[in-house]
This record gives structure tokens, sequence and C-alpha cells, in this order.
């Protein structure tokens, strides 16, 4: 693996608390049935989302720092696919959590756009991996 794609690693997994620690005041939010959290479907849904999303990108990005090294691709595009997969489990769970910060937001806001943009990023990048290793 090359020190490119350790450094991304390690990143990754640095993150990996992160999402234990969201996991852990969700479960918070339920025990103590914080107003806000409970009785608003919308933030409830947009938020368990991000946490599910930032889980399950982590670990495919993780994954696919094995294979970025692999690939036949320039140096460029494999920096490119390092960005673009590592960028896709911080917008899109962003992107959720953000949209509705507020108890009180029954609509996502404008930054619901965030998990537009990595999921744009999640596609090309695992495209061009997926390109450069068949």
């Amino acid at each position: 693996m090359s020190p490119a794609s350790l450094s991304t690693a390690g990143v990754l997994l640095i993150t990996v608390p992160a999402v234990a620690f969201g996991g852990a005041s969700l479960l918070t939010f339920i025990g103590r049935r914080t107003p806000g959290y409970l009785d608003n479907p919308v933030r409830r849904g947009l938020w368990r989302a991000g946490h599910a999303h930032a889980g399950v990108l982590v670990l495919l990005a993780l994954v696919a720092m094995l294979y970025v090294d692999q690939a036949h691709l320039s140096d460029g595009l494999k920096g490119l696919v390092r960005g673009l997969v590592t960028a896709a489990p911080i917008l899109m769970p962003l992107g959720f959590f953000l949209s509705v910060v507020r108890p009180s937001d029954t609509r996502p806001s404008r930054l619901i756009w965030l998990t537009g943009i990595g999921g744009v990023c999640l596609a090309a990048g695992t495209l061009i991996l997926g390109v450069g290793l068949v």
C-alpha cells in the first residue's frame, strides 16, 4: 500500500470514533426522549440516515484504499479517487445532519445538497477506480 493510501486510510480510521459518538448521541436522544428529535420525524429520519451513511461509507472508503494502488491509473487519477471516495463519507452525512440542525426544522435546508454532492463524489470515485481495475 502506498504512503498516500495509508495516510488516507489513517484519516478514515480516525473518523470511526466520531461515527460511534454520533450513534451514542442518537441513542441518548431516544433514551432521554429529547424534544426536537423523537417528535420531529424529518429530523429523526435525516439524522439516522446521516449516521448510517457515515458508517457504511467510511468502511467502503477503507476497502477502496486497498484497491487504489493496484488500479491501472495515473498517479493523478489515483489521488483523485482517494479524494473523491474520502469526500463521500464526509459530505453525505454532513448534508443529512446540517440540513435539519434546529429541533424545530421540519424541512431540510439547502445544505441537503451536500448529500447529493457526496453522492456524485462517491459515484465518480468508484467508477474511475472500477475502470482502472478492469
